[in-house]
């Protein structure tokens, strides 16, 4: 997987040890990503519908157990790009039908660009003065490569279907 410059041996190690900070509480720290995604954007909240349910609030659906899972997944995604940082090539078919299926559900590639300003507020939030420019420098990398590969999903969906 492509990611312009390449992760430094540093940057990997910061983003490791962040990331062990963080990974233990995985529900915790996701529901503060996705707090600040819906007060960035709250447009995106009627892409999370379950059971064909409208939300009224980002509240009414952070509580619902079928979000608290997509919580999980996400925080999963993420510790498989930190356990991967040798080689985030291996992820590149699961990140490209994760964009796929993003896409089908109607997210729309611009909207990578809000979740990665929460991301970034989740870790500042969580790390507090352990948060440095040069955590946030090498995140931003990690989570472009990441969204990089997510956006050749859309690239290689037919056009018309």
């Amino acid at each position: 997987m492509e990611s312009g410059m390449p992760l430094s041996g540093r940057q990997r190690a910061l983003i490791r040890e962040s990331w062990q900070r963080v990974s233990g509480s995985p529900v915790q720290h996701g529901l503060v990503l996705f707090g600040r995604l819906f007060d960035l954007d709250p447009d995106l909240l009627p892409l999370f519908q379950y059971n064909c349910k409208q939300f009224a609030s980002p509240q009414e659906c952070l509580s619902t157990p079928e979000f608290l899972d997509h919580i999980r997944k996400v925080m999963l995604v993420i510790d498989a790009a930190v356990s991967h940082l040798e080689n985030l090539s291996c992820l590149e078919e699961y990140l490209c039908n994760l964009g796929k299926k993003h896409q089908a559900v109607g997210v729309k590639v611009e909207s990578f660009s809000t979740v990665g300003e929460s991301l970034l507020y989740m870790l500042e939030k969580c790390l507090g003065a352990a948060f440095s420019p040069d955590v946030r420098e090498a995140w931003s990398k990690l989570y472009g490569a990441v969204v990089k590969a997510m956006q050749r999903g859309w690239e290689t969906l037919p056009e018309g279907d």
